[in-house]
């Protein structure tokens, strides 16, 4: 997984759409995940936690 986080971080430090402002702050992010063990767990239950509060709104709208 460090290999994955360590391709997002060069795919953020080459983005044009990421604004100069936004970008130290998710690199020093992605760096503190890369180094956390656990880090991989708390970004899929970060998400998993965002997909259930957004399900019903995504099936309300008819996109689910």
């Amino acid at each position: 997984m460090k290999n994955k986080i360590e391709e997002v971080i060069n795919h953020v430090e080459g983005s044009e759409k990421i604004s100069v402002e936004s970008k130290p702050l998710i690199l020093e992010k992605l760096e503190e995940w890369k180094s956390e063990d656990k880090a991989v767990n708390d970004v899929a239950t970060r998400f998993e936690n965002w997909w259930m509060e957004m399900e019903p709104i995504f099936a309300e709208l008819g996109w689910i």
